[in-house]
């Protein structure tokens, strides 16, 4: 079922964007006619510009097909998505435009307007049409969700059990666990019994894809397990472990005939350095003094809600290990760590204040830090920076913990738009915070901000 769901919604997808792009290129006329832009120009019957309608749109399905855009993934990104349309209907135009040019110039002028308009036509009412198939997956996942079997019972198979309950949209039904035993169950799913039975089981459950939820455990183990659920049919996934989440990018050599894996150094040199520096600069200028007047009138309510200072300067590591003061509004008492100590926030913390509380929810108190950034002692996006005790503790149990610190800390994160803060994993943190670093681009960048501040403006359960 969920196969046929797949190859339907890829039709669909195709259909929606064909019809999405034949009305635009008709836009395109009507506007070309009603508008003597770039220059005057009398345009034939519309049917004459048929042969173009078919190449602009071939060339709209066979570029939107080698970027991966009628591969549907679960989980894509809309920012991603977007950028997708935006430089395939660019390159799909260019590339229409040449067609024509060199295929049907004895038969119809080409008019550069109407390619102009229906390349900005074709943006808009392709975004729309994704809009709608989006829906439509939602709809048909909901419905007909994928049966799943996480094997593996410790925090990463719960970890992601969660994460399908939170996220229904994305069409998973989770069936059961695989573990070290028969019996029990784990987050009211049962334990469905040894790695060993899994043939029984998957047959049994009728089991369409199995996610392998062991980080830790040796290769030889998750090869076997890998094999016996390709000779079921099923889809597999490996959730991986510190090295996989590495190996991304690695350079393969060799010494006189023997294989050897480099790994590059991931700190940002150069024009990436450069290009990072240049939008902390501006943005965290122009929010300044886009947002004076708001902090004056934070400023003032913490002055007048508790007793203390308005702004609070916390030690935390940054760039290379070195500690800097992170700004904040001061959301907690003056004493609030006078009897315990160093601590982490936890949920219903009795330190807050009252309107300490409405800040953190929303990360208001966050927003002095643009100052940090501003110094060029943190970066608007980066791994999220701790306080020196918490960072000896973590780097003698976390493989590569210290890797997080050859970029500078920022005010969100990666790991934090996907709701890892507060009292959450550090080793997860650490496995996102990494990834960021491995994979960076101005691109995610922009989209971790823009996930960032949609986030704000729900409210975040973690944040407190």
């Amino acid at each position: 079922m969920s196969q046929r769901i797949r190859v339907g919604m890829a039709l669909l997808t195709v259909l929606v964007d064909v019809i999405a792009v034949a009305l635009a290129y008709y836009g395109g006329y009507l506007l070309r006619e009603m508008i003597p832009w770039p220059t005057p120009i009398r345009l034939g019957p519309f049917r004459s510009y048929w042969s173009q309608l078919l190449i602009y749109g071939a060339s709209i399905v066979g570029t939107f097909s080698l970027l991966g855009l009628y591969r549907l993934r679960r989980a894509a990104s809309r920012i991603d998505l977007l950028y997708k349309i935006i430089s395939g209907t660019t390159l799909a135009s260019l590339v229409a435009t040449a067609l024509s040019f060199l295929a049907l110039r004895t038969e119809q002028e080409l008019a550069r307007g109407i390619a102009i308009y229906s390349w900005c036509l074709s943006m808009v009412l392709v975004l729309l049409g994704r809009i709608f198939t989006g829906w439509v997956r939602k709809m048909m996942r909901r419905r007909f969700p994928v049966r799943l079997l996480l094997v593996g019972t410790g925090a990463t198979a719960r970890m992601i059990d969660q994460k399908t309950k939170k996220s229904p949209q994305l069409g998973y039904q989770v069936m059961g666990f695989v573990g070290t035993g028969n019996g029990g169950d784990i987050a009211g799913l049962s334990v469905a019994g040894h790695e060993a039975d899994l043939p029984r089981i998957i047959q049994e459950l009728a089991v369409e894809e199995v996610i392998i939820a062991l980080p830790e455990a040796p290769h030889e183990e998750q090869l076997d397990i890998i094999a016996v659920c390709e000779g079921e049919h099923t889809t597999v996934r490996v959730y991986p472990d510190f090295f996989q989440l590495i190996a991304s990018d690695l350079t393969i050599s060799d010494l006189d005939g023997l294989p050897l894996l480099t790994v590059r150094d991931v700190a940002l040199h150069g024009w990436k350095l450069a290009a990072k520096r240049g939008m902390d600069l501006l943005v965290s200028g122009a929010g300044l003094v886009v947002l004076s007047p708001l902090f004056m009138f934070i400023a003032l309510l913490v002055k007048l809600s508790s007793r203390g200072p308005v702004f609070y300067a916390q030690e935390r590591v940054g760039l290379d290990g070195k500690p800097f003061p992170m700004l904040k509004f001061r959301s907690m008492r003056v004493d609030a760590e006078a009897e315990s100590g160093p601590v982490w926030a936890v949920a219903d913390d009795p330190r807050r204040t009252r309107l300490g509380s409405l800040m953190r929810r929303t990360s208001v108190d966050e927003l002095p830090q643009l100052i940090n950034v501003l110094l060029g002692e943190m970066s608007l996006v980066g791994p999220r920076p701790e306080r020196p005790v918490f960072v000896e503790q973590f780097r003698q149990v976390i493989p590569r913990y210290m890797d997080r610190h050859k970029e500078k800390a920022g005010m969100t994160g990666w790991a934090q738009v996907n709701g890892l803060r507060g009292d959450t994993s550090i080793v997860e943190r650490t496995k996102y915070d990494l990834y960021y670093i491995e994979n960076w681009s101005l691109l995610f960048d922009i989209k971790i901000i823009l996930r960032t501040l949609i986030n704000s403006t729900r409210g975040d359960r973690h944040a407190y």
